[in-house]
Protein backbone atom coordinates (compact mmCIF):
# COMPACT_ATOMS: atom_id res chain seq x y z
CA UNK A 1 0.00 0.00 0.00
CA UNK A 2 2.79 2.39 0.93
CA UNK A 3 4.53 1.67 -2.37
CA UNK A 4 1.32 2.36 -4.29
CA UNK A 5 0.75 5.65 -2.44
CA UNK A 6 4.36 6.64 -3.13
CA UNK A 7 3.89 5.83 -6.82
CA UNK A 8 0.73 7.97 -6.95
CA UNK A 9 2.57 10.83 -5.24
CA UNK A 10 5.44 10.69 -7.71
CA UNK A 11 3.04 10.61 -10.65
CA UNK A 12 1.09 13.55 -9.22
CA UNK A 13 4.30 15.50 -8.69
CA UNK A 14 5.46 14.82 -12.24
CA UNK A 15 2.08 15.91 -13.57
CA UNK A 16 2.30 19.14 -11.58
CA UNK A 17 5.72 19.88 -13.09
CA UNK A 18 4.43 19.22 -16.61
CA UNK A 19 1.37 21.41 -16.03
CA UNK A 20 3.54 24.14 -14.50
CA UNK A 21 5.96 24.09 -17.44
CA UNK A 22 3.08 24.11 -19.91
CA UNK A 23 1.46 27.09 -18.18
CA UNK A 24 4.78 28.97 -18.21
CA UNK A 25 5.28 28.18 -21.90
CA UNK A 26 1.86 29.66 -22.68
CA UNK A 27 2.45 32.78 -20.58
CA UNK A 28 3.78 35.73 -22.62
CA UNK A 29 7.16 37.20 -21.75
CA UNK A 30 6.98 41.00 -21.82
CA UNK A 31 10.13 42.75 -23.05
CA UNK A 32 10.65 46.51 -23.00
CA UNK A 33 12.65 48.11 -25.79
CA UNK A 34 13.57 51.65 -26.80
CA UNK A 35 14.27 53.39 -30.11
CA UNK A 36 18.03 52.96 -29.74
CA UNK A 37 19.76 51.91 -32.96
CA UNK A 38 21.39 48.53 -32.25
CA UNK A 39 21.83 45.16 -34.02
CA UNK A 40 19.40 43.13 -31.89
CA UNK A 41 16.51 44.99 -33.52
CA UNK A 42 17.03 42.65 -36.49
CA UNK A 43 16.32 39.58 -34.36
CA UNK A 44 13.32 41.37 -32.87
CA UNK A 45 11.92 42.17 -36.32
CA UNK A 46 12.46 38.59 -37.49
CA UNK A 47 10.73 36.96 -34.50
CA UNK A 48 13.93 35.14 -33.51
CA UNK A 49 13.39 35.72 -29.80
CA UNK A 50 10.01 34.00 -29.78
CA UNK A 51 11.44 30.97 -31.56
CA UNK A 52 14.42 30.65 -29.22
CA UNK A 53 12.61 31.34 -25.98
CA UNK A 54 9.68 29.05 -26.75
CA UNK A 55 7.16 31.45 -25.26
CA UNK A 56 5.04 34.22 -26.76
CA UNK A 57 6.79 37.58 -26.49
CA UNK A 58 5.01 40.87 -26.03
CA UNK A 59 7.24 43.77 -27.08
CA UNK A 60 6.52 47.13 -25.45
CA UNK A 61 8.18 50.32 -26.63
CA UNK A 62 9.24 52.97 -24.09
CA UNK A 63 10.71 56.43 -24.56
CA UNK A 64 13.12 56.39 -21.61
CA UNK A 65 14.93 54.10 -19.22
CA UNK A 66 13.09 55.61 -16.27
CA UNK A 67 9.81 54.40 -17.78
CA UNK A 68 11.27 50.93 -18.36
CA UNK A 69 12.43 50.74 -14.73
CA UNK A 70 8.97 51.71 -13.50
CA UNK A 71 7.38 48.97 -15.62
CA UNK A 72 9.88 46.35 -14.44
CA UNK A 73 9.44 47.42 -10.82
CA UNK A 74 5.68 46.94 -11.12
CA UNK A 75 6.10 43.48 -12.64
CA UNK A 76 4.51 44.53 -15.94
CA UNK A 77 7.80 43.88 -17.78
CA UNK A 78 10.25 41.03 -17.20
CA UNK A 79 13.19 42.03 -19.43
CA UNK A 80 14.07 45.60 -20.37
CA UNK A 81 16.54 47.85 -22.16
CA UNK A 82 17.89 50.69 -20.02
CA UNK A 83 20.84 53.05 -19.77
CA UNK A 84 23.48 52.94 -17.06
CA UNK A 85 22.04 55.96 -15.25
CA UNK A 86 18.50 54.60 -14.72
CA UNK A 87 20.07 51.21 -13.95
CA UNK A 88 22.19 52.79 -11.20
CA UNK A 89 19.12 54.56 -9.84
CA UNK A 90 17.12 51.31 -9.83
CA UNK A 91 19.87 49.32 -8.11
CA UNK A 92 20.30 52.09 -5.55
CA UNK A 93 16.61 51.68 -4.71
CA UNK A 94 17.38 47.95 -4.33
CA UNK A 95 14.82 46.94 -6.94
CA UNK A 96 14.84 43.22 -7.92
CA UNK A 97 16.74 43.67 -11.19
CA UNK A 98 19.85 42.03 -12.62
CA UNK A 99 22.08 43.18 -15.48
CA UNK A 100 22.33 40.26 -17.90
CA UNK A 101 24.01 41.92 -20.91
CA UNK A 102 25.82 45.13 -21.74
CA UNK A 103 24.04 46.23 -24.91
CA UNK A 104 26.08 49.25 -25.93
CA UNK A 105 29.14 51.12 -24.81
CA UNK A 106 27.86 54.55 -25.81
CA UNK A 107 29.90 56.90 -27.97
CA UNK A 108 28.76 59.46 -30.53
CA UNK A 109 25.27 57.91 -30.67
CA UNK A 110 24.31 60.36 -27.91
CA UNK A 111 25.14 64.05 -28.13
CA UNK A 112 24.40 67.54 -26.87
CA UNK A 113 23.10 69.61 -29.78
CA UNK A 114 22.61 73.37 -29.70
CA UNK A 115 20.11 75.17 -31.90
CA UNK A 116 21.32 77.31 -34.77
CA UNK A 117 20.79 80.93 -33.81
CA UNK A 118 20.47 80.21 -30.07
CA UNK A 119 23.68 82.11 -29.36
CA UNK A 120 25.56 79.07 -28.05
CA UNK A 121 29.01 78.96 -29.58
CA UNK A 122 30.90 77.53 -26.60
CA UNK A 123 29.98 75.65 -23.39
CA UNK A 124 29.93 78.82 -21.25
CA UNK A 125 27.09 80.13 -23.43
CA UNK A 126 24.78 77.44 -21.99
CA UNK A 127 24.24 79.58 -18.87
CA UNK A 128 20.76 81.03 -18.95
CA UNK A 129 19.68 78.75 -21.82
CA UNK A 130 17.01 76.05 -21.88
CA UNK A 131 18.36 72.52 -22.32
CA UNK A 132 16.10 69.47 -22.61
CA UNK A 133 17.03 65.94 -21.55
CA UNK A 134 15.16 62.86 -20.27
CA UNK A 135 15.81 62.88 -16.52
CA UNK A 136 17.71 59.95 -14.95
CA UNK A 137 18.87 58.82 -18.40
CA UNK A 138 22.37 58.27 -19.75
CA UNK A 139 22.15 61.63 -21.52
CA UNK A 140 21.10 63.33 -18.29
CA UNK A 141 24.14 61.83 -16.58
CA UNK A 142 26.38 62.89 -19.47
CA UNK A 143 24.95 66.42 -19.47
CA UNK A 144 25.62 66.86 -15.75
CA UNK A 145 29.09 65.38 -16.14
CA UNK A 146 29.85 67.73 -19.05
CA UNK A 147 28.66 70.78 -17.09
CA UNK A 148 30.87 69.71 -14.19
CA UNK A 149 33.83 69.29 -16.53
CA UNK A 150 33.25 72.76 -17.98
CA UNK A 151 32.83 74.32 -14.53
CA UNK A 152 29.23 75.37 -15.22
CA UNK A 153 26.75 75.39 -12.34
CA UNK A 154 23.72 73.29 -13.40
CA UNK A 155 21.54 75.78 -11.53
CA UNK A 156 22.55 78.42 -14.08
CA UNK A 157 21.02 76.33 -16.87
CA UNK A 158 17.29 75.74 -17.26
CA UNK A 159 17.23 71.95 -17.59
CA UNK A 160 13.87 70.51 -18.70
CA UNK A 161 12.77 66.90 -18.28
CA UNK A 162 11.46 65.83 -21.70
CA UNK A 163 11.23 62.44 -23.39
CA UNK A 164 12.85 62.09 -26.84
CA UNK A 165 9.60 62.56 -28.84
CA UNK A 166 8.81 65.61 -26.70
CA UNK A 167 12.32 66.96 -27.33
CA UNK A 168 11.84 66.71 -31.09
CA UNK A 169 8.48 68.50 -30.83
CA UNK A 170 9.81 71.22 -28.50
CA UNK A 171 12.76 71.76 -30.82
CA UNK A 172 10.41 72.13 -33.79
CA UNK A 173 8.39 74.75 -31.89
CA UNK A 174 11.52 76.64 -30.85
CA UNK A 175 10.86 76.11 -27.12
CA UNK A 176 14.37 74.85 -26.27
CA UNK A 177 17.90 76.03 -27.05
CA UNK A 178 19.69 72.71 -26.76
CA UNK A 179 19.11 69.03 -26.01
CA UNK A 180 21.16 65.98 -25.05
CA UNK A 181 19.47 62.94 -26.59
CA UNK A 182 19.75 59.86 -28.82
CA UNK A 183 18.18 58.86 -32.15
CA UNK A 184 15.82 59.27 -33.81
CA UNK A 185 15.33 62.61 -32.00
CA UNK A 186 19.07 63.29 -32.24
CA UNK A 187 19.04 63.06 -36.04
CA UNK A 188 16.07 65.40 -36.27
CA UNK A 189 17.51 68.17 -34.11
CA UNK A 190 20.93 67.97 -35.80
CA UNK A 191 19.25 69.14 -39.01
CA UNK A 192 19.01 72.65 -37.52
CA UNK A 193 21.68 72.53 -34.87
CA UNK A 194 25.31 71.68 -34.19
CA UNK A 195 26.88 69.12 -31.87
CA UNK A 196 28.56 70.71 -28.87
CA UNK A 197 29.81 67.45 -27.35
CA UNK A 198 29.21 63.70 -27.71
CA UNK A 199 29.26 60.96 -25.10
CA UNK A 200 32.59 59.78 -26.56
CA UNK A 201 34.22 62.93 -25.23
CA UNK A 202 32.33 62.83 -21.94
CA UNK A 203 33.52 59.25 -21.44
CA UNK A 204 37.10 60.39 -21.97
CA UNK A 205 36.53 62.95 -19.20
CA UNK A 206 35.79 60.09 -16.79
CA UNK A 207 32.02 59.60 -17.15
CA UNK A 208 31.41 56.66 -19.52
CA UNK A 209 27.88 55.49 -20.18
CA UNK A 210 26.40 52.26 -21.46
CA UNK A 211 23.07 50.62 -22.20
CA UNK A 212 22.13 47.26 -20.73
CA UNK A 213 19.57 44.50 -20.89
CA UNK A 214 18.21 43.77 -17.43
CA UNK A 215 15.84 41.10 -16.12
CA UNK A 216 13.72 40.71 -13.04
CA UNK A 217 15.28 38.45 -10.44
CA UNK A 218 12.11 36.36 -10.17
CA UNK A 219 12.16 35.63 -13.93
CA UNK A 220 15.78 34.46 -13.65
CA UNK A 221 14.83 32.17 -10.77
CA UNK A 222 11.70 30.78 -12.41
CA UNK A 223 12.81 30.49 -16.05
CA UNK A 224 16.57 30.83 -16.52
CA UNK A 225 16.31 28.99 -19.84
CA UNK A 226 14.25 31.86 -21.27
CA UNK A 227 16.82 34.41 -20.12
CA UNK A 228 19.63 32.29 -21.58
CA UNK A 229 17.81 32.07 -24.91
CA UNK A 230 17.32 35.84 -24.90
CA UNK A 231 21.05 36.37 -24.28
CA UNK A 232 22.02 33.89 -27.00
CA UNK A 233 19.90 35.57 -29.68
CA UNK A 234 21.11 39.05 -28.73
CA UNK A 235 24.78 38.06 -28.72
CA UNK A 236 24.37 36.35 -32.09
CA UNK A 237 23.21 39.63 -33.64
CA UNK A 238 26.03 41.60 -32.00
CA UNK A 239 28.52 39.09 -33.39
CA UNK A 240 26.96 39.28 -36.86
CA UNK A 241 27.36 43.05 -36.91
CA UNK A 242 30.87 43.03 -35.50
CA UNK A 243 31.95 40.40 -38.05
CA UNK A 244 31.04 42.58 -41.05
CA UNK A 245 29.78 46.09 -40.16
CA UNK A 246 30.13 47.30 -43.75
CA UNK A 247 27.45 44.80 -44.80
CA UNK A 248 24.96 46.77 -42.72
CA UNK A 249 24.68 49.52 -45.32
CA UNK A 250 21.80 51.94 -45.72
CA UNK A 251 20.35 49.67 -48.43
CA UNK A 252 20.69 46.42 -46.44
CA UNK A 253 17.79 44.37 -45.12
CA UNK A 254 19.25 44.65 -41.61
CA UNK A 255 19.15 48.44 -41.65
CA UNK A 256 15.61 48.44 -43.06
CA UNK A 257 14.45 46.39 -40.09
CA UNK A 258 16.22 48.66 -37.60
CA UNK A 259 14.67 51.72 -39.25
CA UNK A 260 11.19 50.21 -39.02
CA UNK A 261 11.49 49.60 -35.27
CA UNK A 262 13.30 52.81 -34.32
CA UNK A 263 12.09 55.50 -36.70
CA UNK A 264 15.69 56.42 -37.55
CA UNK A 265 16.54 57.28 -41.16
CA UNK A 266 18.14 54.35 -43.03
CA UNK A 267 20.88 56.58 -44.43
CA UNK A 268 21.91 57.59 -40.90
CA UNK A 269 21.83 54.14 -39.28
CA UNK A 270 25.26 52.85 -40.44
CA UNK A 271 27.01 55.85 -38.85
CA UNK A 272 24.93 55.47 -35.69
CA UNK A 273 25.92 51.81 -35.41
CA UNK A 274 29.56 52.77 -35.85
CA UNK A 275 29.15 55.34 -33.05
CA UNK A 276 28.71 52.62 -30.43
CA UNK A 277 30.41 49.39 -29.39
CA UNK A 278 28.34 46.21 -29.15
CA UNK A 279 30.24 43.76 -26.91
CA UNK A 280 30.42 40.13 -28.02
CA UNK A 281 30.49 37.15 -25.67
CA UNK A 282 34.19 37.15 -24.76
CA UNK A 283 34.03 40.88 -23.97
CA UNK A 284 30.77 40.56 -22.03
CA UNK A 285 32.22 37.99 -19.64
CA UNK A 286 35.55 39.75 -19.25
CA UNK A 287 36.71 41.83 -16.29
CA UNK A 288 35.95 45.11 -18.07
CA UNK A 289 32.23 44.35 -18.23
CA UNK A 290 30.06 41.76 -16.45
CA UNK A 291 33.14 40.17 -14.92
CA UNK A 292 33.58 43.21 -12.67
CA UNK A 293 33.75 46.47 -14.58
CA UNK A 294 29.99 46.86 -15.02
CA UNK A 295 29.33 46.74 -11.26
CA UNK A 296 32.04 49.37 -10.75
CA UNK A 297 30.58 51.58 -13.48
CA UNK A 298 27.13 51.34 -11.88
CA UNK A 299 28.68 52.24 -8.52
CA UNK A 300 30.53 55.25 -9.98
CA UNK A 301 27.35 56.43 -11.68
CA UNK A 302 25.38 56.06 -8.44
CA UNK A 303 27.93 58.10 -6.51
CA UNK A 304 27.71 60.88 -9.09
CA UNK A 305 23.91 60.82 -9.08
CA UNK A 306 23.87 61.06 -5.30
CA UNK A 307 26.27 64.01 -5.42
CA UNK A 308 23.89 65.69 -7.84
CA UNK A 309 20.92 64.99 -5.58
CA UNK A 310 19.23 62.68 -8.10
CA UNK A 311 19.12 59.61 -5.82
CA UNK A 312 18.92 59.26 -2.03
CA UNK A 313 21.66 56.68 -1.50
CA UNK A 314 24.58 54.92 -3.13
CA UNK A 315 25.15 51.31 -2.08
CA UNK A 316 28.50 49.92 -1.00
CA UNK A 317 28.35 47.06 -3.50
CA UNK A 318 26.51 46.79 -6.84
CA UNK A 319 27.81 43.32 -7.73
CA UNK A 320 24.49 41.69 -6.68
CA UNK A 321 22.79 43.62 -9.50
CA UNK A 322 24.96 42.00 -12.18
CA UNK A 323 24.45 38.38 -13.26
CA UNK A 324 27.15 37.12 -15.62
CA UNK A 325 25.94 33.53 -15.93
CA UNK A 326 24.15 34.12 -19.22
CA UNK A 327 27.23 35.43 -21.02
CA UNK A 328 29.42 32.76 -19.45
CA UNK A 329 27.31 29.95 -20.89
CA UNK A 330 25.78 31.52 -24.01
CA UNK A 331 25.56 28.96 -26.78
CA UNK A 332 25.39 31.33 -29.73
CA UNK A 333 28.45 31.46 -31.94
CA UNK A 334 29.90 34.80 -30.98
Amino acid sequence: MFVQILRWSLLAGAAAVVIGNYARAEEPLTIAYQSTVEPAKVAQADGQYEKAIGRPVEWRKFDSGAEVIAAIASGAVQIGYVGSSPLAAAASRELPVRTILVAIEIGSAEALVVRNGAGIDKPADLAGKTVAVPFVSTTHYSLLAALKHWGIDPASVRILNLRPPEIAAAWQRGDIDAAYVWDPALGRIKESGKVLVTSTEVAAWGAPTFDAWIARADLIAADPQAVQAFADVTLKEYAAYRADPKAWSAESAEVAKIARLTGAKPEEIPALLQGSVFPVKAEQAGPALLGGGTAKAIADTAVFLKEQGKIDQALEDYAPYVDARFVATATATN
